[in-house]
């Protein structure tokens, strides 16, 4: 495997990101779409997860195809972004139609920022808005580290981020991870400037240390509360996926969210990640084609997890330091 042209989940051909943050409420929110509806389904494995229309993405509901998904702060107000971004899509006449109306289909998930230290104190949830604004800006290219969802995100000793990642099989079939990393859990190896996702880095894309030198692990103490943590993510691929099949991948890529957070999937987060299959590439082998889009989610998004701490900048009024004030640029 090698990654795309961009390193980016927008390697897979069709999709576009958009990220809409405000500074002073440190908190955003990232759309993922397309130029057409595509295949989408979900896997949560968090013990506290907030989401937006995910029964509908089971294999055996009636809708087949979504024409967005959002990652948003803002703990349960950030589900709000989904207006906004239903209202931008129906003025493009997207959405499932019903009669002479179209209801664009628009799941999304949220993480908890709220006591990140940003203004929260609004009369009016500005996730509308956000959600809106970052709908408009999608496009192929867009910003990692401290932008969109997540802007003010945190983990459990550094400031967390949006990160992405690609890759391309032997086949052709491109797979790419985006994802917002708002953990209980740490990227880095103890207290050291070491990624757990070092093993899978391509390159130096997060500053090619390498692995840390293998340490005892203790028991961990969380140091978030219940619903305060949450890494959110999605894996993409353009190969052609039932909804089944997309959900089998999301299945898989929760193990790169093992690999690259410690720990993972507990009681405290919300963690779940979205599949979305944009269908413009014809599988050639059922068995070995599934098994290794599979593999490439995990990898990628173990990938993409690292990258979203090291970009992540610093900030005035910040709760914990970012990789790169913490260690250098690498």
């Amino acid at each position: 495997m090698r990654p795309g042209p961009r390193n980016l989940i927008t390697d897979v051909t069709g999709l576009r990101v958009g990220n809409a943050d405000d500074a002073a409420l440190r908190s955003g929110v990232t759309v993922l779409t397309a130029d057409h509806p595509f295949t989408a389904a979900v896997h949560i494995m968090g013990g506290a997860p907030g989401t937006r229309e995910t029964d509908l993405l089971s294999p055996d509901r009636l809708v087949q195809e979504v024409d967005a998904i959002f990652l948003a702060g803002g703990s349960a107000f950030g589900l709000d972004a989904g207006t906004g971004i239903m209202a931008g899509l129906r003025a493009l006449d997207r959405g499932f139609p019903v009669g002479p109306v179209r209801v664009p289909i628009v799941p999304g998930a949220i993480l908890f920022d709220l006591l990140n230290g940003g203004d929260k104190d609004w009369r009016e949830s500005p996730y509308p808005a956000l959600g809106r604004a970052a709908l408009d800006r999608a496009s192929p290219d867009f910003a990692l580290g401290t932008a969109g969802a997540g802007f003010g995100a945190m983990t459990k000793n550094l400031k967390g981020g949006l990160g992405s990642a690609s890759a391309v099989l032997p086949s052709g079939i491109t797979v790419g991870a985006l994802v917002a990393v708002n953990a209980l859990g740490s990227a880095t190896v103890g207290e050291t400037a070491h990624f757990w996702a070092a093993p899978w880095e391509e390159g130096v894309e997060f500053g090619g240390l390498g692995p840390a030198p293998m340490q005892p692990q203790d028991a961990p103490m969380p140091v978030k509360r219940l619903g305060e943590a949450t890494t959110i993510a999605i894996v993409a691929t353009d190969a052609v996926l039932t909804k089944a099949q997309a959900q089998r991948m999301a299945v898989a890529a929760h193990d790169g969210m093992a690999r690259a957070l410690v720990p993972s999937h507990t009681p405290l987060d919300g963690d779940l990640v979205f599949a979305v299959s944009t269908g413009t590439r014809v599988t050639e082998d059922p068995l070995i084609d599934p098994f290794q889009i599979g593999h490439a989610a995990a990898t990628c998004l173990a990938r993409a997890i690292a990258r979203a701490v090291y970009l992540a900048e610093p900030k005035p009024g910040d709760l914990q330091p970012s990789w790169r004030s913490r260690f250098g640029k690498g």
